[in-house]
């Protein structure tokens, strides 16, 4: 990194294309923050359901996400967390992943005056720079100006492959062929949509993790942020 810079990565991706995997990785490397913006959507549904909101009431939900305050911090306990997750200070860093908010994240997630509240609220956390930030429109949306902007990307095929073998070792139940007709349909949502959609930012470099394990893919972008 050039000196002064205040080391912010930018992850970007389709689902199952390593964006995860490779930020903690990178994260831990570096001893940076790693910084999932899936889990503030999931903070608002959580804080929906606690306060009895309707999940499918838009305009009280987005009022909700417009009230609350989230922040994201290195993990503070050594429970597996990767990150320690507060909503008006209370550390919901496990509630977060109870079934009751999988079942209207996505929902809630799709609102935009949500999506505006969160990515300001993203920027603020990713602006004190160290940080590792995993989404689909980081580089793009939330932070243009990070410092190194990376896209990864794998083949239809290979990334239901991936999350097939990872919902396999939780024991799903769901085939390989519903597992990519599922990654399929949310590819087009993610780059069909009118607010924020899925691509490339125009100076991200574009990684191809189809037949690159995480080691090598962690080791590109390692170099690339050294000679950034």
């Amino acid at each position: 990194m050039k000196p002064g810079a205040a080391g912010i990565i930018a992850l970007d991706g389709p689902a199952a294309s390593g964006k995860t995997t490779i930020g903690r990785m990178l994260a831990a490397r570096l001893a940076y923050l790693f910084f999932d913006t899936g889990v503030m959507y999931r903070t608002v549904a959580l804080a929906a359901y606690q306060s009895g909101v309707d999940p499918t009431d838009e305009a009280a939900i987005s009022a909700l996400a417009e009230k609350i305050v989230i922040d994201v911090l290195p993990p503070a306990d050594g429970d597996g967390r990767t990150s320690t997750v507060l909503l008006d200070g209370e550390d919901v860093s496990w509630a977060i992943r109870e079934p009751v908010v999988d079942a209207t994240v996505s929902q809630i997630s799709a609102y935009r005056r949500v999506r505006a509240a969160m990515v300001a609220q993203q920027r603020k956390i990713g602006l004190r720079g160290k940080v590792v930030m995993v989404g689909r429109d980081i580089g793009t949306v939330v932070l243009p100006e990070a410092d190194l902007k990376v896209y990864l990307d794998a083949s239809l095929a290979e990334r239901s492959r991936r999350r097939f073998a990872e919902l396999q070792s939780r024991g799903g139940k769901q085939t390989l062929q519903e597992v990519q007709t599922g990654l399929a349909r949310r590819d087009e949502v993610d780059s069909g949509r009118d607010l924020s959609p899925l691509h490339p930012a125009e100076d991200a470099v574009i990684i191809d993790t189809t037949a690159m394990t995480p080691e090598k893919i962690l080791k590109k972008i390692e170099s690339l942020f050294e000679n950034n």
